[in-house]
Parts: structure tokens; sequence; C-alpha cells
């Protein structure tokens, strides 16, 4: 369901869609669809939220850091079970959901709950009679738009700063990968926070998340995601309300390898900068640029690493790859290895689905490359 003001909706709609694990392709459930009537809801309760004088408003700031240490404590108390949901909804090994992704997500919150009552303003010695400030005040409603590659970190990355400065937030979830932002939204309630300062929609992107981006009544948006989306938001916000714009987009991050390097490290390390997250971040590491007189012991040694790299069940701890996000990101990348074969790279290793069934691929690694070539100029 969507969470607003505090409690639990069927969509405007009664629209539903469905949430699939990719370790199977099977269906976990339905959730509630989202679009721009959702929105307007949120944003009429976040915008009460903010009214000179509700509870939110009226709150110390030191006491906004507690609740936001509150709910690290709750996400520390049922770390098992949002690492289990994360794991079985976006596909990612246990281990590394449990381990890494909930560790992030905890220290995040209590970084900023540290910050709610230290950010201010100055006072300005100026000639004469007069008194000269700055005061920082929270910008309002905060639409954010959170990606599916690291749903409850880039949950906390979002919520942290916006509430620890006084804001109150109309977020959108990714499709693909909802289930445990909203099972935080029940911990935000339960931490204490009042009705209508945190609301959640999952949803599209081209219905509820236009809406967010467009919306008239919301002060600022922030969105993690493609680049090509964010050249749309950025457009949106400019021709409804001017609203302000975080973007944190795609990448396609250089490893620089020189001869005088540390082979181990430098094996060890490309490799974890390219497969981690089953590749799926930003900021991967999935171009390598080599000196050329070490470089066919590196591919030699970076593709022994690869063929030994364990892809399979998510929730086996000896798993390291576990599958991609869905069918779209399982087929997009197969279309990348195609492309690259035609235009020339050499495929090293890897190339295929790794199993019958759930979007597994191979791990895979080409040599060759030109910087002209489709896989060496965009993200996949």
């Amino acid at each position: 369901q969507i969470f607003i003001n505090n409690e639990w909706h069927d969509a405007v709609s009664k629209k539903t869609f469905p949430t699939i694990n990719p370790a199977t392709g099977e269906v976990i459930c339905q959730v509630a669809e989202g679009d721009k009537a959702d929105v307007d809801k949120a944003v009429k309760a976040a915008k009460a939220a903010f009214q000179l004088g509700s509870p939110w408003r009226r709150m110390d700031a030191s006491h906004r850091g507690k609740l936001l240490n509150r709910l690290a404590d709750l996400i520390e108390r049922d770390r098992a079970y949002l690492a289990a949901l994360e794991t079985l909804d976006n596909g990612k090994p246990y281990a590394i959901s449990y381990l890494v992704d909930l560790d992030m997500v905890v220290k995040c919150l209590r970084y900023f709950a540290g910050w709610s009552d230290k950010f201010h303003g100055k006072t300005i010695p100026l000639d004469g009679d007069f008194f000269c400030y700055t005061r920082h005040e929270p910008v309002g409603v905060c639409g954010q738009i959170i990606p599916w590659n690291f749903p409850l970190l880039m949950q906390a990355w979002k919520l942290g700063p916006a509430l620890a400065t006084g804001n109150v937030v109309v977020m959108k979830v990714a499709e693909q990968t909802p289930l445990s932002a909203l099972y935080v939204a029940s911990l935000i309630k339960e931490a204490g926070f009042p009705p209508g300062v945190v609301n959640i929609i999952p949803g599209y992107g081209p219905t509820a998340g236009a809406a967010i981006s467009s919306h008239m009544d919301i002060d600022k948006v922030a969105f993690t995601g493609s680049t090509e989306v964010g050249h749309l938001i950025q457009k949106a916000a400019a021709e409804s309300n001017l609203k302000r714009v975080t973007l944190e987009l795609g990448g396609k991050s250089p490893n620089i390898i020189m001869s005088d390097a540390d082979m181990d490290w430098a094996v060890d390390q490309a490799h974890f900068a390219l497969f981690f997250n089953q590749g799926q971040c930003c900021c991967a590491g999935s171009r390598t640029y080599v000196q050329e007189d070490i470089y066919n012991e590196f591919v030699e040694r970076s593709v022994e690493k690869a063929k030994a790299r364990v892809v399979g069940n998510p929730f086996d701890f000896k798993t390291e790859q576990g599958p991609q996000v869905d069918e779209e990101q399982f087929k997009k990348i197969l279309g990348y290895i195609s492309t690259g074969q035609r235009e020339g790279a050499k495929l090293l290793c890897g190339g295929s689905p790794a199993a019958d069934r759930g979007y597994f691929i191979q791990p895979t690694v080409f040599g060759d490359v030109q910087d002209s070539m489709t896989i060496a100029r965009e993200e996949v």
C-alpha cells in the first residue's frame, strides 16, 4: 500500500503492479500503484505537517535528531528481516544486504541525526547600529525519487538530511524494489515522526515521478537514477515552480592501472569495482585502462578471477553475485554484450545467462576495447 500521513492507503486508482523476485522471475506480491492523484494527497499531507505551529515545526532540533536515532535503532532491531526483504526484491546477496547495506543505512541515519542541532546561521559585524545575521530554515516539501540498486541506502541518503534540517518528504520508491522502503515507512511511524512528515509512494516514473517533478507545491526534488531521466526532471522543475533540484546520475567510471601497481591489489580492486552489486552502481568501475607492459598479465588474472566468481542463489552465503534486478536490466546488459562483440571487442569470459530461470548473467570481461565503442562510452 501507499504510506501517507502515517496511514496506509490503496492507490486512488485502485491499481496495483507486481514486484518480482529476480532470482526466480516469480511475483512476490502486488503493490499499490501510485500516480498523480496519490502524489497530490501526499503533498497535501506534507504541507499540513509543515505549517507554522505544527508539531514538526515546533519540535526542537535536537529532538529531530532523537527521532532519526530512534529510526536507526528500529532498523538495527529489524536488520535481519530488512536484509532478507532487500535480497528478495533486489537480488543482491543476503550477506551484502546484511553486512554492507544495512550497516551503511544505520550509520547514515546516525550521522545526520548528529547534524540536526548543529547547522545554524552566523552573525555578521556591520558598521553602525545594525544587527546582521543569517538563519537557516528548511526548504519545505521535498520530493525524493530513489533508484532500485541500493533501495534502503538511497532512502537513508534522501531522508537523513531532509529530516535533520526540518523538511517534510514525499518519496517515490523504485517500482522494481518497493518492499524494503515501505517496511521502513512502518518504522518511521513507530519511531514517532508526526503524521505527514514522511510520505512514501510506490509507482512508475512517467506517472508518480513526473507528478513530483512538476508539482507546484513541492519546493525541492532530489533524484538518483539515469542521466536521461535527470534531464526530464530538471526540465519539469524549471517549467513548473522553478523548484530546487539535486541530481545524482549515471556514470562510466574508469580504473587506471599503472605498471608500478601492486598487481594483486589492482586485480582485486578492479574486480570489486566492476562486479560489486552485480555491477549495478552509478560509480561502477566498468572500464579499465591498463599500462601496456602489464596489460596481458592483468587481463589474464582478471579473467581468471571473473571465471571463479560464484553466481547463484542470493540467500546462499557462498554466493558472490546474484541476479540483475529485473528482466529489463537483464536484457539490456545482454544487448550491450552483443553490441560489444559486434563492434569488435574481444569477449574473454562470460557473456551469457548464468541460469535457466531468474535474471543471472555470467561475469563478463572484454578485452581490446576501443574508446569509440558503445561499451566503453555508455553505462551498462
